[in-house]
């Protein structure tokens, strides 16, 4: 995540601050595709971007009204699994009517206006004293290796920096954070760094279905061990759809258009290719190759100074195939203003205990993510531990049996929308059923008709 981490933190100072800074760059934003798709920091902009369950709670905390607003201005509300249907290794999922969970789908264009909107106008009703700075970039921190003071900035097309000093400095800047290198300018060893890659790349193109052939539900057809092609065409705003393809170990999706069409019929399915054939091309086919699940540990004793916080994609980043990253950093940003509006204002150990609480919060996200990318990496047999091992057995079989079982199914969308701990798939109801229970079939084609629970 990087444009949205950096909005939500205002809203965490915004009860008990007299200025809240933020780093990064700032531009004006409307609705306008060309504009924003071509806006420098934003590298997939031009792909999908989803918020679920635990996310969408984590906005609304902050910014109330913002589901609605996103809704309004053309996001797709998709319920899970009714209205979204993921293909498993060995057939697809019964379309359980849970009303349980829901996924927003939309382009980042719209998702950019309508959280700067709502974050300005929470601003405008307050007492707090808001300067927002476009065109600026963050050229390095002031303070020591035990305490950041401020930052220092510059205007993007030119001049002298100049300092602005902070009790608290919220580095929301995104994967490309230059964090690292500026506690080296402290004297601060850079944090510890986990980092597992796949190799996985992805290209996605705009499409408009013809008339009464748009489907009855996003269709997502992911990449597993045995079929490192997999896909998803999802709804978004004015009756057009997306259509991202993505392979691991470098078997990328071309971005010539004929090609990027030919491999849409190499995925695990034939069915998300019979959805696209006849569809009407908007855009060039758009790629990104960057998608390596990192976590740097901040939130380790020593490893970060007072007075300093990390969120979102400066802290965490995930396989984006996932769609975490923007609830994650919302997440975090609650978590900011939980701890302040609970100890009443800014504490000297304020960022640590912070930090500690965003890690807490990535965790559950962190473990899905690299769980389910650890099994693409050729050496990953050697990585892992016969526990480790186990754990995979266990999750696979979970997910096989999700699709077809609501109990358990609402148990793995409970923790995949990150509204329920990672130990709810390990109860002994959940377990007893994954086990011991017999498998039950997937479906040979896509399910029709959605089923009540």
């Amino acid at each position: 995540l990087l444009k949205i981490a950096s909005e939500v933190p205002e809203l965490a100072h915004n009860k008990g601050f007299e200025q809240a800074v933020k780093k990064g760059t700032y531009d004006r934003w409307a609705i306008d595709m060309t504009a924003q798709f071509g806006r420098k920091g934003v590298p997939q902009a031009r792909h999908l971007h989803i918020l679920i369950t635990g996310g969408q709670r984590a906005l609304e905390a902050l910014l109330p009204g913002s589901c609605a607003a996103l809704t309004e201005a053309g996001a797709h509300r998709l319920d899970l699994p009714r209205d979204l249907l993921t293909r498993t290794p060995t057939g697809w999922p019964r379309r359980f009517d849970e009303r349980r969970h829901h996924t927003l789908s939309v382009t980042r264009p719209v998702l950019d206006a309508v959280v700067t909107e709502r974050a300005r106008a929470a601003f405008a009703d307050s007492a707090t004293r808001v300067a927002v700075r476009e065109a600026t970039e963050v050229v390095g921190l002031t303070g020591d290796a035990d305490r950041v003071t401020g930052v220092r900035i510059r205007p993007r097309d030119g001049g002298a920096p100049h300092t602005l000093t902070a009790g608290l400095v919220v580095d929301a800047s995104g994967r490309s954070s230059r964090a690292p290198r500026w506690y080296a300018e402290l004297g601060l060893t850079a944090p510890q760094e986990e980092i597992v890659d796949t190799g996985l790349g992805y290209a996605t193109r705009q499409y408009r279905p013809g008339p009464g052939r748009a489907p009855d539900t996003g269709v997502n057809v992911p990449n597993w061990p045995g079929s490192p092609r997999g896909g998803c065409y999802l709804p978004v705003e004015d009756g057009v759809w997306m259509l991202t393809l993505a392979g691991m170990r470098g078997d990328h999706p071309p971005t010539e258009p004929e090609g990027f069409l030919a491999y849409s019929a190499t995925v695990g399915d034939p069915y998300l290719h019979s959805l696209v054939s006849g569809a009407e091309p908007l855009t060039p086919v758009h790629g990104f190759h960057d998608t390596r699940n990192r976590r740097r540990r901040y939130e380790r004793s020593g490893a970060s100074p007072r007075g300093f916080l990390v969120l979102g994609d400066a802290h965490c980043t995930f396989n984006p195939v996932y769609g975490q990253g923007m609830s994650v950093a919302a997440l975090g940003a609650r978590a900011l203003r939980d701890t302040l509006e609970r100890t009443g204002g800014l504490l000297p150990d304020t960022a640590t205990t912070v930090q500690r609480e965003v890690a807490a919060v990535t965790d559950p996200a962190w473990v899905a993510a690299v769980g389910a990318d650890l099994p693409y990496l050729r050496d990953a047999e050697e990585k892992r531990s016969a526990g480790e091992r186990l754990t995979s057995w266990y999750l696979d079989r979970l997910a096989a049996r999700a699709a077809v079982d609501p109990v358990v199914g609402a148990a793995f969308r409970d923790v995949f929308c990150l509204t329920a701990p990672l130990p709810r798939l390990f109860s002994p109801r959940i377990a007893a059923r994954t086990v011991l229970l017999p498998r039950r079939p997937a479906l040979p084609a896509p399910p029709t008709v959605a089923e009540a629970v």
